[in-house]
Formats: C-alpha cells, structure tokens, sequence
C-alpha cells in the first residue's frame, strides 16, 4: 500500500511572514493621511491573523476553536481590504 503523504498546515510561520511582510510593505508607502491610517489598520489585522490562530491552537473547545479561526478568517479578508485602499 501507498502511504498518503500528510499535508504540512505551517499557518503559523506563513502568518507572521505575511504580518512582517505587510509590515515592511506599510513602511515603504508614500506619506500621506490616508496611508497612515490605512497603514495602522493593515497592520493591526494582518498581525491578528497569526495571533487569532495561535489562539486557537490553544483553545479548550472546540467551539473555541471554531470561533478563533473565523476571527482569524475575518482578520485576513480586513487585511485584504486595507490593502486595496493602499496608495502605492
């Protein structure tokens, strides 16, 4: 019989490159009102997509952890949106 590889979830790691990334990308955009205030919130959701699921990682439910990663979820698609508010 073949065995089925398993799938490796390094949502952890991808998390806080994305959130260090997003990081670095707020850096380098152009001064200016609205990109300071889309900067702050872009990285308040992006660092909270790891933290949201770090937490879930620890959860004592699993109705916590349900609610943990769709927080997580949530965090990710804001990032989305503040990063297409963004002016480049």
């Amino acid at each position: 019989m073949t065995e089925i590889p398993k799938r490796v979830y390094d949502l952890e790691d991808r998390s806080r490159t994305f959130a260090m990334k997003v990081r670095d990308y707020v850096n380098k955009l152009p001064r200016n009102i609205s990109n300071i205030e889309y900067g702050k919130q872009l990285i308040r959701s992006s660092g909270s997509v790891g933290a949201n699921y770090i937490e879930a990682n620890e959860s004592l439910s699993k109705k916590d952890f349900v609610m943990r990663i769709k927080i997580s979820r949530k965090e990710a698609k804001e990032s989305e949106y503040w990063l297409s508010l963004a002016e480049p």
